[in-house]
């Protein structure tokens, strides 16, 4: 009992260091524990990829073969590491016979998809900077029709991924992220994602799979990392220093669009029956004495523009990806424009939301549905957009929807919910009755 007195004593005489070396060994040991579930996951993550490791296979089949593109700059830097420790083993473990080709700067990616041979499955390690290179140079091919039908996955390593949240099951545990979408992709499982085809006046195309942001609150956010030093407050520091700049935060924007178009039903290919032999003699010898008379093709009347001027705090021009499962009668991108009459308040409010997503808009805010528009600024007008959270400057372009161009793979239990999340979007948006 006395030595038991006398440690608390020593304590009490020396709190300072007492309560330093608390804090400390509460530290170390909330860090040991987190390595030790990250080691766990990556077992369990493993266990589940030698299970494809072990499938037979015939004679004349061959080991599937997965071209990764991979960003060892995402994630300031560490991406590499992740990968390696993460995904890679999860891909060997499964008898995936992988080619892992490094960009070493910006652009690459593009460049390597040009020249890029066929494979079974592409899969793009990185974020939303890499995905956009390696879509973009893979639709500027001159096979992209034959290209584009390659299963694509993607392993979210970098500190902005979109598309994931449409694929994925997301956590706060980053290596969590990694091991379950590199599993999503031995399952097989894939969906068709929409890409828009940005092109301006000179330059070539541009592909996204997200969309296109151009306004005041793109602009803010891009200026929020500036203000690290506020902590949580540095997203809403960022909308109210931009208000103090200039005030009101207005673009004008001109707008034409064409309708959206009838999205045709998704029935798997058959290859129509042969009639027998006498049907077919019959009718050859019915269309030598009665030949049929030749219609006169009919001559569809095209779409015509609609114009419209905006004047909004922000326009973006968006796929439907973001729920890839919901069905949908026409085959369209969204235009979306907010009001220009925030109040200082309001424009902080709703900025620090867009943060979250931004694809979230008011209530007040002009939805138009399209399948191709073309949006003009005026002259002299600077700026930036982005395109899935790259800057690019602002200019007069062109954005054409491509439906269903590419495919993805996702995991089923996100697919559930993604459809879950539709089924109830749908009875909110129907009125009673």
């Amino acid at each position: 009992m006395a030595r038991v007195v006398k440690v608390f004593r020593t304590l009490q005489n020396h709190w300072k260091k007492s309560t330093f070396a608390v804090c400390v060994l509460s530290y170390g040991g909330h860090w040991v524990y987190g390595k030790h579930c990250d080691s766990v996951l990556r077992r369990e993550a493993c266990l589940v990829a030698r299970e494809f490791g072990r499938q037979q296979i015939t004679p004349q089949e061959q080991l599937k073969k997965a071209t990764v593109i991979l960003n060892p700059a995402a994630c300031s830097g560490k991406a590499n590491n992740l990968f390696e420790k993460n995904a890679a083993p999860i891909l060997h473990l499964a008898g995936v016979e992988i080619t892992i080709v490094k960009t070493d700067c910006e652009g690459q990616a593009k460049k390597l998809m040009e020249v890029m041979e066929q494979t079974d499955m592409l899969i793009v390690a990185g974020g939303d900077g890499t995905l956009q290179e390696v879509i973009t140079g893979l639709l500027r091919r001159p096979d992209q029709d034959a290209f584009s039908k390659t299963p694509i996955g993607f392993i979210p390593l970098g500190s902005r991924s979109s598309l994931s949240p449409s694929l994925h099951l997301l956590s706060d545990n980053k290596v969590k992220d990694i091991t379950s979408a590199t599993l999503s992709i031995l399952k097989g499982e894939t969906i068709p994602l929409d890409v828009l085809q940005i092109k301006g006046e000179k330059e070539q195309p541009v592909f996204a799979l997200m969309g296109l942001r151009l306004g005041a609150f793109r602009d803010a956010a891009a200026k929020i990392s500036k203000y690290w030093y506020l902590g949580p407050l540095k997203t809403k520091a960022a909308h109210w220093f931009c208000t103090l700049r200039e005030w009101p935060l207005v673009r004008e924007v001109s707008l034409s669009y064409l309708p959206p178009t009838p999205r045709p039903l998704d029935l798997p290919p058959q290859k129509p029956l042969r009639p027998n032999l006498l049907y077919r003699i019959i009718r050859r010898i019915k269309n030598y004495w009665n030949p049929p008379v030749e219609e006169p093709p009919i001559v569809e009347e095209l779409p015509k523009w609609e114009e419209q001027q905006l004047s909004t705090a922000e326009l973006f021009i968006k796929t439907h990806n973001k729920n890839p499962v919901e069905m949908r009668i026409n085959d369209s991108l969204m235009i979306c424009a907010e009001p220009d009459d925030f109040t200082v308040g309001e424009f902080i409010t709703v900025g620090s939301k867009k943060e979250d997503d931004p694809t979230v808009f008011t209530k007040s805010a002009t939805k138009l549905e399209a399948s191709s528009c073309r949006l003009r600024l005026p002259e002299g007008a600077g700026g930036f957009y982005n395109i899935d959270n790259e800057e690019y400057e602002a200019m007069a372009v062109e954005v054409s929807l491509l439906p269903r161009k590419l495919r993805f793979f996702i995991s089923a239990e996100r697919r559930e919910e993604l459809l879950l999340d539709a089924v109830i979007n749908q009875k909110q948006t129907t009125p009673p009755g």
